[in-house]
């Protein structure tokens, strides 16, 4: 199927929580993300990793020291310290609600003060078949940016809107530092406006 749109945009994402008021208090707290990130109520089971990696690039290491700082102390948990390497500086968290968040800049040094302007929010979807999923997508109207064979995919997004980018999903588990293993909802849905639909690995698009 494909969709003729002028720019394909995701403009939302809905986390699906079991507490809405604990995690929307969390969020505010932690990232105050505005309007991007929104939470509801849901009970569908699930357990271990998700299949997806909520990542937040930065412009510096301070920026990313403050966020995950007020992340930990909102009651995140630490997947990952936040440390230098050979692509920048970042750290892996996960939220109480369960969705794990990646904090990252590509830079290794701060070039100006601290700020938490969050330059890019990028959801990172773990695909069972990358080439399959990318078409999937090009075929609803998102236009390839980068694209590494069948390990990496990111596609094109206005600088306001929301980016999407594939791994392989034990590639995204080892990015998180969990075990890849997981079943039932994957607790996240999709505003755009080329919803509504599912992906091939389950993840749920909605008209924004």
């Amino acid at each position: 199927m494909n969709i003729t749109t002028d720019q394909a945009t995701i403009d939302t994402v809905t986390l699906e929580v079991t507490d809405p008021t604990a995690a929307a208090a969390f969020y505010a707290a932690a990232f105050d993300l505005g309007d991007k990130l929104r939470v509801r109520a849901s009970d569908a089971p699930t357990t271990g990793f998700r299949g997806f990696i909520l990542s937040l690039v930065v412009s510096q290491p301070s920026t990313v020291d403050s966020l995950v700082g007020t992340a930990l102390d909102a009651g995140a948990t630490t997947l990952k310290p936040a440390k230098k390497s050979f692509w920048g500086y970042g750290g892996v968290l996960q939220a109480p609600d369960g969705t794990i968040w990646k904090i990252a800049t590509s830079s290794k040094k701060d070039t100006g003060p601290a700020t938490r302007e969050v330059d890019d929010f990028v959801v990172l979807f773990g695909a069972d078949n990358v080439k399959a999923t990318k078409q999937f997508y090009v075929d609803r109207g998102l236009t390839v940016a980068k694209s590494f064979g069948s390990k990496y995919v990111e596609f094109d997004a206005p600088s306001s809107s929301i980016k999407l980018a594939l791994y392989g999903r034990n590639a995204a588990a080892k990015d998180a530092g969990v075990a890849p293993e997981g079943t039932g909802s994957h607790r996240i849905v999709i505003g755009s406006n080329v919803g509504p639909f599912a992906d091939p690995d389950g993840f749920a698009w909605e008209a924004s």
